[in-house]
């Protein structure tokens, strides 16, 4: 971390320049009763050695994801991330761009979002991507807004499925709204979303593979859906899943969103992440965030342009499709860096490698007398305990093993959750993982 002070000649040129006698005159406009007196309980100076130490004290407090067995996912997942990944992205041209305000001028960011869009429209099997949203969450909620734009109707169903996170970000956007019905948690895949899609139904939110790990039937839906007028959403947390299952947009997609996290960048303690958006070529006018294309210029070079920025900061606020300010351009890239080197077989294999991994753990655990409600699955799962399952976790916690997540933690309150633990294999779960947290909950049940 660098420190850059200012002297006492340089904090004095800085007020002589915008015409200040002294640093309270910055505050003159604050009533003195406001400002009060503050005395931060903050310690002394310290060397910069001595601070480093300190900081590396608190670090050892953490136990981070690849210190010890990791079962965790629910829409955060660890994967092996290239050396490659890291070296390209920090790269000063990358590391430092933003934004392309003046696009123009920005050719190798709008190249980079081009190729992005292109990855994400052929992950998805859909005919057109943005160049990324916030986060899977964010890029939800943007999608219901979008399909009550497309079809004028204003109910939106969202599925017991969804992940409570995903659903409460709806929730946030449409407060005060009416027509949002979110239908009860569905562990066991029970409950039919089927059943409520009326005439006046804008669209429905499914999630594949749900929150729980359950695969669900994609084409019925969508039939389903459309016999209604209704739009389906199809939200993906785990994008590598689209390395081994159909992608949502061959089976009847009409949007489909999904947190790229798992390409590229690593778990951080909670983000930034990278949000995908896809549509059908028809509503790509009401799609959010901005949208870049290829062409060439007067001498018939190829160029990137910024084709579609429908916000308000570019167009007349009432013509804006959202107030989304970004893209998340930097993880966006190292998404389209890792995806470039595993190619389609790579992911391929790599889906393949997260799945049989998740077969392994799905084995352990039902050998062990510990029931796995799915009956399908790709690298997710939902296991019923015999004891709540937070204090399970706490306790395999202090020994060393991420066993998962308890889903009480995420619906506290709602009924015949609180001893269900959701947990999650990827290529990096090794035999010795499995067998630590299968050993270990039988210990904590027994």
């Amino acid at each position: 971390m660098r420190y850059l002070p200012h002297s006492a000649a340089d904090r004095q040129h800085m007020l002589a320049t915008i015409g200040a006698s002294s640093i309270d005159e910055l505050f003159a406009a604050v009533p003195k009763s406001v400002l009060g007196t503050f005395s931060p309980d903050l310690p002394d100076h310290q060397p910069e050695f001595a601070v480093e130490a300190h900081m590396r004290r608190l670090a050892k407090a953490n136990h981070a994801a690849g210190d010890g067995p990791f079962f965790v996912g629910a829409g955060a997942y660890r994967h092996h991330v290239p050396a490659t990944v890291d070296h390209l992205i920090q790269r000063s041209e990358w590391l430092t761009a933003y934004t392309p305000y003046q696009p123009e001028i920005s050719q190798g960011t709008l190249q980079m979002l081009f190729e992005f869009q292109t990855q994400v429209a052929n992950l998805t099997g859909m005919d057109v991507a943005n160049a990324s949203m916030y986060d899977g969450s964010t890029a939800t909620a943007e999608a219901v807004l979008m399909a009550r734009r497309i079809t004028k109707k204003n109910k939106v169903f969202l599925s017991g499925g969804l992940h409570p996170q995903y659903r409460d970000t709806v929730v946030t956007y449409l407060s005060g709204e009416e027509g949002l019905e979110c239908l009860p948690p569905s562990p066991e895949g029970q409950g039919d979303i089927v059943d409520h899609i009326d005439d006046d139904t804008a669209a429905i939110v499914i999630q594949t593979p749900d929150f729980y790990g359950h695969l669900r039937n994609v084409s019925a839906l969508a039939e389903a859906a459309h016999e209604k007028g209704a739009l389906l959403i199809v939200v993906v947390t785990e994008i590598i899943s689209l390395g081994l299952l159909e992608a949502p947009g061959a089976l009847g997609a009409d949007i489909v969103v999904a947190e790229g996290q798992s390409l590229g960048n690593p778990l951080t303690f909670g983000g930034p992440y990278v949000g995908l958006l896809a549509c059908r070529e028809k509503f790509v006018r009401q799609m959010p965030g901005r949208l870049c294309g290829e062409t060439v210029d007067a001498d018939g070079e190829r160029g990137f342009v910024l084709t579609l920025s429908t916000r308000e900061q570019h167009i007349r606020r009432e013509k804006a499709t959202s107030n989304i300010c970004t893209n998340a351009g930097l993880c966006a890239l190292a998404f389209t860096i890792h995806l470039s080197l595993l190619g389609e077989r790579g992911l391929t294999r790599l889906a393949k490698l997260n799945h049989s991994r998740a077969i392994a753990l799905a084995d352990a655990l039902e050998a062990a007398g510990i029931a796995v409600l799915n009956k399908t699955f790709f690298n997710e799962m939902t296991v019923r305990l015999p004891v709540a399952a937070a204090t399970v976790v706490e306790t395999l916690a202090a020994k060393g093993i991420l066993a998962g997540l308890p889903v009480s933690r995420l619906e506290p309150g709602k009924p015949d959750v609180e001893n269900l633990l959701v947990l999650a294999a990827t290529e990096l779960t090794t035999d010795a993982d499995i067998s630590a947290l299968v050993e270990t909950l039988k210990g904590e049940i027994a």
